[in-house]
């Protein structure tokens, strides 16, 4: 398993974070109280304690379920990325439930590679989805089938759900594995780049599933009776993007990587929106989302973003885009935002930035209620917010 500096996605808050040094953590520390650009109402905390929160969504009830990355372990351990500390495995993944303003860890023992020490920049549960009776959820992670399977022999058998997409019970917490993503990567490499897989986004069309592959740069379309896998569409590299001179990077041009990494959908369309985070070097207002048809056909809805980590609609057709930093992954502030976008993509409202410390998932319940997981990076800070209705 790696935890790339191109793309491994949660590995780039992480460095971003080192690269800053105390002024960042300092800026982090004062973030405590949320404050919006467009009055929404009183934030509130509805979460706390979480280990690096990422994806959640919202039941008719008002359940939340949040995917929490976890906090690594014991090992093995992996070198540190931009000379940060290593990276370990552990067992520390789970899948939370808010019920009624009490949470608990329903589905717990899921691999986990984070930070050693802290555990903080941690890869692992990364998304989850309501789907009838049962939830869908993904476990990211990094390289091919091969290299988890070498994991597994040297460290544990739950290794093997990274980069998978999950079937679980939410009374008894049980799952089992539902896709294999890693598998699909190694056998098909769509992008035909390093075969690597980061199982992300997920979202459900027309009764199947869609998955973002962060790594692979692709949309993949998983049939809802079987887990068949197939690739919707891919995401070329954008070329001559220029880069950051030394020692901040290799200067000159390089070919970026698109990096999808959520995805939501519309009732009144039959396409589905996708998010991109971009690879490095992460360049201001360089991502976009994306409209994709059922024949994988793209066109760019709106554009203008840095660094998408999430996106959701709300009502009336507005989407709501979450950036994991306002100001790029490479700029050292862990300073986040969340912006209204218009049905028709063209207007741009921010909803929040202050207080946003490396946000990692939105959701909108069915009253307009928009949800955020907060320090989505950070292990044991992370929280869910309730932003009330904007």
């Amino acid at each position: 398993m790696r935890k790339r500096y191109l793309p491994a996605l949660v590995a780039l808050a992480a460095i971003a974070a080192l690269a800053a040094g105390p002024s960042a953590q300092a800026h982090s520390a004062k973030a405590h109280a949320p404050k919006d650009h467009a009055s929404p109402g009183a934030w509130t905390v509805v979460a706390t304690g979480l280990d690096n929160p990422r994806g959640l969504t919202v039941a008719k009830n008002g359940d939340i379920w949040v995917a929490e990355a976890g906090r690594g372990g014991n090992g093995p351990c992996q070198p540190g990325e931009g000379g940060g500390p290593p990276s370990c495995f552990g067992t520390s993944g789970a899948f939370t439930l808010i019920h009624d303003g009490v949470q608990k860890r329903v589905v717990t023992g899921l691999p986990s590679f984070g930070d050693q020490g802290t555990g903080d920049g941690a890869i692992g549960p990364s998304d989850i989805i309501i789907t009838g009776r049962n939830l869908k959820a993904t476990i990211g992670g990094g390289g091919g089938a091969a290299e988890r399977a070498d994991l597994a022999q040297h460290a544990d058998p739950a290794a093997l759900l990274f980069d998978t997409m999950l079937n679980i019970d939410p009374w008894s917490g049980r799952f089992k594995v539902f896709a294999d993503l890693a598998a699909y990567e190694t056998a098909n490499n769509p992008d035909k780049g390093e075969i690597d897989s980061d199982a992300y986004g997920l979202a459900k069309r027309h009764g199947n599933y869609l998955l973002a592959d962060a790594a692979g740069n692709d949309v993949l379309r998983v049939r809802h009776k079987t887990g068949h896998i197939s690739t919707l569409t891919v995401f070329p590299n954008v070329p001559n993007v220029p880069a950051p001179a030394p020692p901040n990077g290799p200067g000159g041009t390089v070919d970026m990587q698109a990096v999808p990494t959520t995805m939501a959908v519309r009732d009144d369309d039959s396409h589905v929106y996708v998010g991109q985070l971009t690879g490095f070097p992460f360049p201001l207002t360089g991502a976009s989302v994306w409209s994709v048809a059922p024949n994988g056909d793209r066109t760019q809805f709106a554009t203008g973003f840095t660094n998408i980590i999430d996106i959701a609609f709300g009502k009336h057709g507005y989407l709501y885009v979450l950036e994991i930093a306002h100001n790029g992954l490479l700029s050292g502030d862990p300073e986040g935002a969340l912006i209204k976008v218009s049905p028709d993509g063209k207007t741009q409202t921010p909803v929040a930035s202050t207080g946003l410390v490396n946000p990692t998932g939105v959701a909108i319940a069915r009253d307009g209620t928009v949800y955020v997981t907060n320090y989505g990076t950070s292990a044991g800070k992370g929280t869910v917010l309730s932003l009330g209705k904007v």
